[in-house]
C-alpha cells in the first residue's frame, strides 16, 4: 500500500486537464478515484435539454449542492473502504467557482447581450446570493481542511479547450485560478504547483510524494485518455440528444430571468 494516507486534490481551473492527471494518477499508482458525477453529467440529469449558458442562479446553485453532495458521498465510501483517495477537483474549487460567478457573472461563456441583462437582474438579489455562498464557503472550507491532506493545483498553461463544453470565459478562467490557490492557501493548504505534459506531471507528482507505481505512466495516461474521451463522448451525445432550439418565449425568458 502506500506510505502514509493520502487524500490528493488535483486542483486547477477549467480546461486545465484536471480529470486527465487525476484519472491517470489513479492508474499510475492504484490509489481509487472518486467517481462522482460530473457537471455535465448532473446538468443531463436534473435539467436535460438545459445549456450551462441558459441556467439561472436557482438553477445553478442546484446543480452546485448536487455537485457537493456527489463529492461529499463518495469520498466518505473510498475513505471507509481506503482511506486514500485521488479526487479531481473538490469541494473548495466548486464553491470558487460559484463566488467568481458572483464577481463576473452568472453565465461568463453567454453572449455579451445576456450577461448585460442577468447583471442587470440580479442587483436586487445580489447581497442574498453573496451570503448564501458565503455560508457555502464556511462549509466548503471546514470539509477541505479537515478531510484533504494534499493539494496539487494544475495552473493555467494553455487555452481553454475549444469543445464548445466550456460554460466559461478566459477572464473567468484566470481569476479562478489565482482564487482557488489563495484558498487553499487560506486553509493552511498550500498547493503544490505542476506543469508540463501529462506524463510529466504524474512524474512529478509520484516522486513528490513518494507513490507506488503499479502501471507504466506512459500507459496509465493513455488509458486515461480512452476513459475519458470515451466518457465524454457518451455524455455529448446524451446532450445532443436532449437538446432542441428553445423557443423564442423560452428565449426571452432566459434573458429575463436571473
Amino acid at each position: 500500500m502506500y506510505k502514509r494516507e493520502i487524500r490528493l486534490v488535483i486542483s486547477g481551473t477549467y480546461s486545465t486537464g484536471k480529470t486527465t492527471t487525476a484519472t491517470a494518477l489513479s492508474i499510475a499508482t492504484g490509489i481509487p478515484l472518486i467517481n462522482a458525477l460530473s457537471a455535465r453529467e448532473i446538468l443531463t440529469e436534473i435539467y436535460p435539454g438545459r445549456r450551462f449558458q441558459d441556467m439561472n442562479a436557482t438553477e445553478l446553485m442546484t446543480l452546485g449542492l448536487k455537485r457537493f453532495e456527489e463529492r461529499i458521498r463518495e469520498e466518505a465510501i473510498l475513505y471507509k473502504e481506503n482511506s486514500s483517495f485521488i479526487s479531481d477537483g473538490s469541494v473548495l474549487n466548486e464553491w470558487i467557482y460559484g463566488t467568481v460567478r458572483l464577481k463576473i457573472g452568472l453565465n461568463p461563456g453567454a453572449k455579451f447581450i445576456h450577461r448585460l441583462s442577468k447583471a442587470i437582474l440580479g442587483i436586487p438579489g445580489k447581497n442574498f446570493y453573496r451570503k448564501y455562498m458565503d455560508a457555502y464557503g464556511q462549509v466548503a472550507k471546514i470539509h477541505s481542511k479537515m478531510w484533504y491532506t494534499d493539494v496539487v493545483h494544475l495552473p493555467v498553461e494553455f487555452a481553454m479547450d475549444p469543445d464548445g463544453h466550456r460554460p466559461v470565459s478566459e477572464k473567468y478562467r484566470t481569476l479562478s485560478d489565482i482564487e482557488i490557490q489563495e484558498g487553499f492557501m487560506a486553509i493552511g493548504k498550500k498547493p503544490e504547483l505542476v506543469t508540463g505534459s501529462q506524463e510529466e506531471r504524474l512524474e512529478k507528482i509520484i516522486k513528490h510524494y513518494d507513490l507506488p507505481i503499479v502501471v507504466p505512466i506512459k500507459e496509465a495516461v493513455a488509458k486515461a485518455e480512452e476513459i475519458i474521451a470515451s466518457n465524454r463522448e457518451a455524455v455529448s451525445k446524451r446532450i445532443i440528444e436532449q437538446y432542441k432550439e428553445p423557443s423564442l418565449k423560452e428565449k426571452v425568458k432566459f434573458l429575463t430571468e436571473f
